[in-house]
């Protein structure tokens, strides 16, 4: 797929804000840590708490992922017997009643 010179912008300026809240978050994670550090152990410091970071945040999606997909099902039936009925000309699906034989 190609991307117009205008979405390869938008990409590249929404990657660079997720850039620097991350630079941000990483530099709040060592202040808040108390720790003096010297430069390398700071960008040490930053490294790691990016690391383990999209560790937690790629975690965090396929919990959600997985309720979804625990949910989505449930949902569907929902809407289909809402749809059912809202349907003009028509009231709830029923099976025909057997007949004797």
């Amino acid at each position: 797929m190609q991307m117009t010179p205008e979405q390869r912008n938008l990409m590249r300026q929404r990657e660079n804000v997720r850039r620097q809240i991350l630079t941000h978050d990483a530099d709040a994670a060592v202040r808040d840590s108390g720790l003096q550090l010297n430069s390398q152990e700071r960008a040490r410091f930053e490294s790691r708490y990016i690391q383990e970071r999209r560790k937690v945040e790629q975690s965090l999606r396929q919990q959600i992922e997985t309720e979804r997909q625990k949910e989505i099902p449930a949902l569907i039936q929902q809407l289909r017997k809402e749809f059912q009925i809202d349907e003009p000309g028509k009231g709830p699906v029923t099976k025909p009643a057997a007949s004797p034989k």
